[in-house]
């Protein structure tokens, strides 16, 4: 059977801090796949935010997502502190690709847990159409490396 394999950018240009909570906590006891697209979720929000840019306000375009992503590497428990680094790739006319790395906190150092990606389509919510990436997106959003 073929595995997702998610490649990992280079670099990223931004990161933020998670604790794991209760309802992210399957009945396997561990973060469950659904929990796992609410944090990169999450992650994307605050992405955007440090951008200053929102879902709903790309620049003047809102945000639509077109696909999703995981591959997990480790089991991630309640209460672990989870770094989720996030980058912006493969822009296309329409759209990018955002990348999540989460690492989870071992002690003094991060140990990868799991990789996700969403694929984001620029998207005209009035208009209910896809639009063109907005001129300078690409250049505020995306690492140079």
């Amino acid at each position: 059977m073929a595995r997702i394999k998610i490649d990992i950018p280079p670099a990223f240009g931004f990161c933020t801090n998670i604790v794991i909570r209760i309802t992210d906590i399957n009945y396997g006891g561990h973060v469950g796949n659904d929990s796992m697209l609410s944090l990169a979720h999450e992650a994307r929000i605050q992405f955007l935010r440090f951008h200053g840019f929102d879902e709903m306000n790309l620049d003047g375009v809102g945000l639509i997502m077109s696909d999703a992503a995981l591959e997990f590497k480790r089991e991630i428990f309640y209460g672990d502190l989870l770094r989720i680094s996030v980058a912006a790739c493969e822009f296309s006319k329409v759209g990018f690709d955002l990348v999540y790395k989460m690492e989870k906190q071992n002690g003094a150092q991060y140990i990868l847990a799991a990789l996700a990606k969403t694929g984001m389509i620029c998207y005209h919510y009035e208009l209910k159409k896809i639009v063109a990436v907005p001129a300078g997106v690409r250049a505020k959003m995306q690492v140079q490396y």
